[in-house]
């Protein structure tokens, strides 16, 4: 068994030099053996030392001093939006002054020294990460679970047309389901892509469980298959009827295990943190397999879509959404989304996107720190779908409708 080197604390280090140092004298430094020479050399000196922790101690203030501001401003946020809730309820109407109308403090204080110690402490424990289920994954979770294996399109021009078929049977426009698929998926996406991966990026990691035209996180299948699950069953039924042979068979068993899976969805109380809890399980990765079959797929992707359409009307916004405005509720939720929809022009070229979100969510999302205000976020989104919207795939799309 191969024997682990000894590594020497920085104290311990410090002593040993002390201790050779007469007999170093000696000697010439070139004579040194390797690892002595290598431990000299590593060894900081008090001065170093002392340089650290007079920055350390800067850094660290400025640090508290920045935390404590952007508390501050957060808790603001977070007291604004229950404000306009309040007032919504109440059927108020909603001001400029509901907001925060300054924009999140920006840490430009000194960054973290090095530590110049051999060994240094590490800066903090990182968390465990959070395990991302992959389209290989849903489809094993499907398997185990439901003994179910989705129907996968013979091409993605037959995944677009049943998308087309039933988004434009629920009501919705070719001008909003190409436009947002155009932008969540960048104009090229698959029915099977997942956020962060790409074919042409070779590496890449998934940095999400949303997958598909309008990109679906294991939450919103949960959620749409509890809310909506029973019209998915009545939509199948129906189809079955016209089926006889293998293919009546396959549906039927399909409708099976849909019944099953809507159960399940509605095991947990109907609040997105329980749907986002039973997501992150092996049944609701099963679950989440149903955005990758060519019959319940569709339903998913476009009730997505149709229940923020629903909500706005439901709310008393008879206008038709625009597609950027669509994409807003479907990227902060429903709730969220139509705050910045309905905002008069004026106040969108005012009120910070920072009132839409989390800190955590907001700092992660470069986009919207980019464009800092609802007027230039929906702004740069209708940019983003022009562009993306000749992409072949997104063509391919509309001409399904």
């Amino acid at each position: 068994m191969r024997r682990p080197a000894i590594r020497l604390r920085p104290g311990y280090l410090a002593l040993a030099l002390l201790l050779i140092a007469p007999q170093a004298g000696a000697m010439d430094s070139g004579a040194l053996p390797p690892a002595m020479a290598d431990a000299m050399a590593q060894a900081a000196s008090p001065q170093a030392i002392a340089e650290y922790r007079r920055k350390l101690r800067e850094y660290q203030e400025a640090r508290a001093a920045f935390e404590q501001e952007a508390s501050t401003y957060w808790s603001s946020i977070a007291d604004k939006r229950r404000g306009r809730n309040a007032k919504r309820r109440d059927r108020q109407a909603i001001a400029l002054d509901d907001y925060v109308l300054t924009q999140p403090p920006v840490y430009t204080g000194p960054k973290r020294p090095v530590d110049p110690s051999p060994t240094p402490e590490p800066e903090e424990t990182p968390r465990p990460r959070k395990a991302i289920p992959l389209v290989a994954d849903l489809l094993k979770a499907a398997a185990e679970h439901f003994q179910f294996t989705p129907q996968r399109p013979a091409s993605e021009v037959d995944f677009k047309r049943a998308y087309a078929r039933v988004a434009s049977a629920a009501g919705l426009t070719r001008e909003q389901a190409v436009r947002v698929y155009s932008f969540e998926t960048g104009g090229n996406g698959n029915h099977d892509m997942q956020s962060g991966l790409s074919a042409s990026r070779p590496g890449s990691r998934a940095i999400s469980s949303a997958i598909g035209y309008n990109q679906l996180l294991t939450s919103n299948s949960v959620e749409l298959m509890a809310e909506q699950g029973q019209e998915f069953v009545r939509a199948l039924t129906a189809k079955a009827v016209l089926l006889s042979g293998s293919q009546r068979q396959a549906i039927d068993h399909k409708i099976a295990v849909l019944k099953r899976m809507v159960a399940l969805a509605r095991s947990v109380p109907d609040e997105w943190a329980h749907h986002e809890k039973l997501g992150n399980t092996p049944q609701g990765w099963a679950i989440h397999a149903m955005v990758l079959d060519i019959d319940v797929g569709p339903l998913l992707q476009t009730h997505k879509l149709l229940t923020s359409v629903i909500f706005a009307r439901a709310k008393g916004y008879v206008r038709p959404l625009t597609a950027a405005e669509l994409e807003m509720m479907n990227l902060t939720g429903d709730g969220t989304g139509l705050d910045m929809v309905t905002m008069p022009q004026p106040m969108r070229e005012q009120v910070p996107t920072s009132n839409f979100f989390q800190r955590a969510g907001y700092e992660r999302n470069p986009v919207a720190i980019r464009n800092n205000t609802v007027a230039k976020l929906l702004a740069v989104t209708d940019a983003r779908m022009d562009s993306n919207s000749s992409l072949p795939g997104a063509k391919e799309l509309a001409t399904a409708f």
